[in-house]
């Protein structure tokens, strides 16, 4: 079992900068692949960002790249997700969700076994 609690969501304007964390626990962090996911108001949860259990291959939404970073310390058991540039389209509750050990990068939601409860992030225009 993995345990995952994201932090760090808040209201923003246009243009400003978020950096939301998850804190796993529960099973050797450094043998997940992980992921950050979204779902605004009446939308289905769609993919934003992930990275490799290594941490050595991550890959993006064509709509956050550029724009959003994802990284994790393995010796601490917790990924970010830095979001800059942030836009109105970009509220949503942000999840952040783990894989099982040494799978590859994971896009879509069927491939992740873990949830964190969510945190919102509301850009206002």
């Amino acid at each position: 079992q993995v345990q995952l609690v994201e932090s760090g969501g808040g209201l923003v304007q246009a243009g400003g900068s978020l950096r939301l964390s998850c804190a796993a626990s529960g099973q050797a962090f450094s043998e997940l692949p992980m992921g950050w996911f979204r779902q605004a108001p009446g939308k289905e949860r769609e993919f934003v960002a992930a990275i490799r259990w290594s941490g050595a291959s991550t890959y993006y939404a064509d709509s956050v790249k550029g724009r959003f970073t994802i990284s994790r310390d393995n010796a601490k058991s917790t990924m970010a997700l830095e979001m800059n540039s942030l836009k109105p389209e970009d509220t949503a509750v942000y999840y952040c969700a783990a894989r099982s050990p040494y799978f590859g990068l994971g896009l879509k939601i069927e491939e992740y076994n873990y949830w964190g409860q969510g945190t919102q992030v509301t850009v206002s225009s």
